[in-house]
């Protein structure tokens, strides 16, 4: 049996009746030995996963956004019927363009905004606020005592006199700066939303709820109205709004690759079958999705066009060994074969480093990541039939145009791969670095680079460093209508809520109570808290308006009687039923890493302090809440998932070459190359959160692939008893030109999203993009430097 490397040099076989069928391993045989059964195998499952494909929908769910197993997230599951309205909500202004919101016509403007709301599927209608619903009341002292009534009274009727009551509702309601602009300038509709439908059970359709939002703008905006919505639902609409662009940089990406890739071999039928294979892959993978039950979102749907890439990837070196070898006259199946042979065992150890650098990704407890590892594993897989099984069978049946194949040969020549020419100057010069003097520049630049790149990893954010949606330009309609939102009201729309527990009925408790303020005072001594509300600063206001509004009384009243006629009156969103779950709420400035870092770090401290089993302090609900639950796994998972990838990739990068040596010169590019990404994502200002995460892992995933490649064919040469300096230049001459390809049409075809709408995109298309240069400038540079200090020529030795 012939094995990958026993293919005599020189042997050009140009009958196929001279080919020994038997030979090549046990897989080689049965493929291709029934190469028709295979083609017509990946045609049908073509034909069945297309159709499936067309079912695949696009959605994303609150829930799969955040670790659910997380503490913090347990806490405000648990008491989520309690909390409503407090993890997934739209707060929608509505904002008066002149005079303010005392006019008729602006009410009735936002009645019908109100009663349009609350009709749409999935809001949580008891809960839902605005000045015409009835659970907005204002209180006041009056002659008889305490009074109070909805903020709209049921008689009113647009009248001067109606309205001026209205004003004075407005005013003792304690909503200025909640639902009402400090400046009367808007007011705001709160839209809790529920997990799922009530009426239907299945999951919010966010695509669809934005296009409603959307014309409910359209329907209401004029000279005198405008309308600023915010929320996570708005958020995902608007992402999966923008992603209908992404197919645009599909397109122009598959434009880049093609045609590149036709430059460097001028054979469109090769060419177009490297970007077939490469698609079908793409097919399968969108076919498989809805058939087990998974569907895509924001973050995953960039993982069909990093297939595709990797598909090019290895799609090209497989081209270009049998372009190579049909070059020297070698009949095209018997070409197919030898590069089968060649290159399988690369190729293969390359895909499942990617599939497992992705798998790794399942480590994190967030669903999102974990779909998209899933996808992304998924992807790879098919990668390993179409690109490394049926590229080689439909090359051994087109074969390359002949002039295509003298013009490689030519080429190759040229590189003075055979010894009796001149060397290229570019390979000439690559070929430098295995040379003790560039090679030990190389290292020592290298290790400089990887220190400094350390030093400023150690600043890299965890989470959001901007306000608004970082998913979405900072000009978009969304951060816009954030910022305004933001300027306008006290009660921000970034909200954390401590959840206190107490025995039944003890959430009046003076002791209780004094605890709570005493917890908010803390919180209102930090720069990122804007205001805080709770049952304590209820019970110190009703306290002194009860006692003709001296504010000599402003303080918990110790009195118990007292205490239970302030509680019959407070809202219902500060304590639950039972009285034993009370609400701290905090109003934050932003959601930034630092700010949310500072309220956690008071709240546990403050728990670890005052917390006991009758009084327990929990973190933490609100959306802030949810994203600082959210900053701390991905802080975590940012460590572990990088150690595991590199643990993956050593492993296999030994099994393939059996050398310690070579694993530590295929390997410490990658290390470089992931400590220089981290030291870019602090100069480009970018967090560590759910949506850059996997750019990490699947930069090394996709890096290793170049390493491969290349070490592969020197290690080869190697054992042959050649110098390093020439089996690293037969590498270079090899494979190292499509590495070359690769990574730069890779590098600018990610670039390209840079202009895309989704400035997570546009981040993930500068990290990847400056990944694929650097691991293939990793690969071309220190791989061979490192190697002149480890790896040693192994003569063949004859017994």
């Amino acid at each position: 049996m012939s094995h990958a490397h026993d293919i005599p040099e020189g042997v050009v076989i140009r009958d196929i009746a001279d080919f020994d069928t038997r030979s090549g391993t046990l897989p080689e045989r049965l493929l291709f030995n029934n190469r028709l059964v295979i083609v017509v195998l990946c045609a049908l499952i073509s034909a069945v996963l297309g159709y499936k494909a067309l079912g695949l929908s696009l959605n994303a769910a609150f829930e799969k956004m955040i670790p659910t197993k997380h503490p913090y997230i347990v806490n405000f599951l648990e008491n989520r019927g309690q909390l409503a309205g407090m993890g997934n909500s739209l707060r929608i202004a509505i904002e008066a363009k002149n005079g303010d919101i005392f006019d008729p016509d602006y009410l009735d403007t936002v009645k019908k905004i109100s009663d349009e709301l609350f009709l749409y599927p999935g809001v949580d209608r008891p809960y839902m606020k605005s000045l015409w619903t009835p659970s907005v009341r204002w209180t006041g002292v009056t002659e008889e005592g305490l009074d109070g009534g909805p903020v709209v009274p049921d008689d009113y009727d647009g009248s001067p006199e109606s309205l001026a009551q209205v004003r004075l509702n407005v005013e003792r309601s304690g909503e200025i700066g909640q639902l009402v602009a400090a400046n009367y300038k808007s007011s705001i509709v709160l839209v809790p939303l529920q997990d799922k439908v009530a009426e239907t059970g299945a999951r919010i359709d966010y695509h669809e709820l934005s296009q409603r939002i959307e014309a409910l703008r359209a329907k209401y905006e004029s000279d005198k109205i405008a309308i600023h919505v915010t929320g996570f639902a708005k958020v995902v609409g608007d992402l999966i709004e923008g992603l209908q662009q992404v197919l645009l940089f599909f397109a122009a990406a598959i434009a880049i690759c093609t045609a590149v890739l036709f430059w460097y071999t001028r054979c469109w039928r090769s060419t177009l079958l490297v970007v077939l294979c490469s698609m079908i892959a793409v097919v399968w993978l969108l076919g498989l999705l809805p058939t087990l039950g998974y569907e895509l979102d924001p973050y995953s749907v960039l993982v069909p066009f990093l297939v595709f890439a990797i598909g090019m990837s290895h799609g090209a070196q497989k081209m270009n060994g049998i372009m190579q070898d049909i070059g020297r006259g070698t009949h095209k199946l018997v070409a197919a074969r030898y590069t089968f042979r060649r290159l399988f065992l690369a190729g293969m150890t390359a895909l499942l480093a990617d599939a497992v650098g992705f798998a790794v990704l399942m480590v994190i407890d967030i669903q999102v990541i974990q779909d998209l590892a899933v996808t992304a594993s998924i992807g790879v897989a098919v990668l390993i039939f179409t690109n490394l099984v049926l590229l080689p069978i439909l090359l051994s049946y087109t074969g390359v145009s002949p002039v295509a194949a003298q013009r490689s040969l030519r080429d190759e020549i040229a590189d003075g791969a055979d010894a009796s020419h001149v060397k290229h100057p570019f390979w000439a010069f690559l070929d430098l670095f295995t040379q003790r003097k560039w090679a030990s520049i190389a290292v020592v630049v290298g290790t400089a680079m990887g220190i400094a790149g350390l030093v400023v990893s150690f600043q890299l954010k965890i989470g959001d460093t901007d306000p608004g949606a970082p998913e979405l330009r900072p000009d978009s309609r969304y951060n816009r209508d954030n910022a305004y939102i933001v300027a306008n009201y006290a009660a921000s729309s970034d909200v954390y809520i401590v959840m206190v527990k107490t025995p039944q009925y003890a959430c009046a408790h003076y002791t209780t109570l004094t605890t709570v303020d005493a917890l908010e005072r803390e919180l209102q001594q930090l720069p990122g808290v804007e205001a805080t509300s709770s049952l304590a600063g209820l019970a110190k206001v009703a306290n002194a308006g009860m006692n003709e509004g001296s504010l000599k009384w402003y303080e918990i009243p110790r009195s118990q009687d007292n205490l239970n006629a302030i509680i019959t009156r407070a809202p219902r969103e500060m304590f639950n039923q039972n009285c034993d779950l009370l609400t701290v709420y905090a109003y934050l400035k932003d959601h930034k890493a630092d700010t949310l870092d500072s309220v956690v770090k008071v709240v546990e401290g403050f728990a670890a302090r005052h917390g006991s089993d009758e009084l327990r302090i929990l973190n933490a609900a609100g959306n802030a809440g949810i994203e600082a639950a959210t900053n701390i796994v991905v802080k975590k998972a940012n460590v572990e998932m990088l150690g595991l990838v590199y643990l993956a990739v050593i492993v296999l990068a030994f099994i393939t070459f059996r050398s310690w040596q070579a694993v530590i010169c295929a390997v410490l590019p990658l290390m470089l190359t992931s400590v220089l990404c981290e030291a870019l994502m602090v100069w480009l200002n970018i967090g560590v959160k759910v949506a850059t995460l996997p750019v990490i892992a699947l930069g090394v995933g996709i890096g290793v692939d170049y390493a491969l490649y290349i070490m592969t064919v020197t290690l080869a040469r190697l054992k042959g008893g050649m110098s390093l300096s020439e089996a690293y230049y037969k590498a270079l001459t090899f494979t190292g030109k499509v590495v070359v390809l690769t990574g730069v049409t890779l590098g600018i075809a990610v670039a390209t999203w840079a202009w895309s709408p989704i400035k997570f995109q546009a981040d993930m298309g500068i990290l990847l993009a400056f990944m694929f240069i650097w691991n293939m400038l990793g690969a071309l540079i220190l791989l061979p430097a490192l190697g002149h200090f480890l790896l040693k020529p192994r003569p063949v030795v004859t017994v």
